[in-house]
């Protein structure tokens, strides 16, 4: 199924039932008095996130959720039955934004956690609550109130716990592939990465971590260049990168130029974003001298983890994932992803 990181949906919630207006009429009861119960409270609409689902495709069949409506009230002080809630499933990592005024509603990033999005109708009246010592036979009721309406704009970002980004055609794909059951598309042409590709990295008995492939990042990426913002959100979810830097470019294009380059994108796109924990970790070390990454490193000044590897003869993976399974575990207090801040992520 193709990755869809974007919906729009209306929400209805039920309207609440209205009151009834009744008097008892019962043979041999004088004077039997109101006996009109109050209606039934209108159903909420509620999202749900859900592990098992990882798109937000079903949000382009279906567009409208509604609630259950309350019941009216009946005679004998019976109250109305009250309308069933819509529970609508998401993904994991949704973002939930009012379409009309842009409020961020909330959060989706724990299974099974429930989020209001549109409130039920308050129940009616009948004319039993309106009795008193000077109203002995009242004979009005009230009206249920209307549920909560709002379009809703859905954003998915993934959660995960390590990103790979770089340059189309660094490898990143060939990466992911490898050290995980992920299959995502390889081949000898830019943007061969066209959504994100999750997978699962096993590093021994009950250790493991989620990697996520982006597609690759050109300049101008941060103002919607390319596949540009679109995919750059997808970043904000993860704890640690892996900046993945193509050792032997084909055009011949310089390394340590392409490095800045995405390191800039970063930035524009978001302070907090530049300021997250990034591994240089320089690929296709299979055709590329030692030198080339030592005249970089210099170059840029970088003070950070550096690793070679070949991801296609899987040369140099092994000290990699074990560090950064390493790295996850000394850092589990901080699992809680940092959402970057509305204003700034569409700045």
């Amino acid at each position: 199924m193709k990755f869809v990181d974007e919906a729009t949906l209306r929400v209805e919630a039920g309207k609440g039932g209205n009151g009834c207006v009744s008097f008892r009429r019962e043979k041999y009861v004088a004077f039997g008095g109101p006996d009109g119960g109050d209606g039934g409270d209108g159903g909420c609409v509620y999202l749900q996130a859900d592990e098992s689902i990882n798109t937000l495709a079903d949000f382009r069949i279906t567009k409208v959720y509604r609630a259950e409506h309350g019941q009216a009230g009946m005679g004998r002080q019976r109250t109305g039955r009250s309308g069933q809630d819509c529970i609508v499933p998401v993904p994991m990592g949704t973002t939930v934004y009012d379409r009309d005024t842009g409020e961020l509603i909330g959060d989706m990033t724990a299974h099974e956690q429930r989020l209001l999005v549109a409130q039920g109708g308050f129940h009616g009246l009948g004319n039993t609550r309106y009795k008193s010592s000077t109203n002995r036979a009242p004979r009005q009721s009230s009206p249920g109130s209307q549920g909560e309406q709002r379009d809703l704009r859905l954003e998915l970002k993934l959660l995960a716990d390590i990103g790979l980004v770089g340059l189309p055609n660094a490898g990143k794909s060939t990466l992911l592939s490898v050290v995980s059951a992920a299959r995502p598309k390889i081949a000898d042409y830019p943007f061969t990465t066209l959504y994100p590709q999750v997978g699962v990295v096993s590093v021994g008995p009950l250790r493991s971590f989620t990697l996520v492939d982006l597609p690759g990042l050109i300049e101008g990426a941060a103002e919607g260049a390319g596949l540009g913002i679109r995919f750059l959100k997808h970043t904000q979810r993860t704890r640690l990168l892996f900046h993945v830097v193509d050792t032997a470019p084909v055009d011949g294009s310089d390394v340590a130029a392409s490095v800045r380059q995405i390191e800039q994108e970063l930035a524009r796109f978001s302070d907090v974003l530049a300021g997250r924990e990034r591994w240089l970790v320089f690929n296709k070390m299979d055709v590329a001298a030692s030198e080339v990454v030592e005249a970089v490193v210099a170059e840029l000044g970088w003070k950070g983890p550096v690793y070679r590897i070949s991801a296609l003869s899987r040369q140099g993976l092994e000290p990699l994932l074990q560090d950064a399974m390493g790295w996850l575990e000394a850092h589990r207090e901080e699992a809680a992803p940092v959402t970057v801040s509305d204003e700034e992520e569409w700045e």
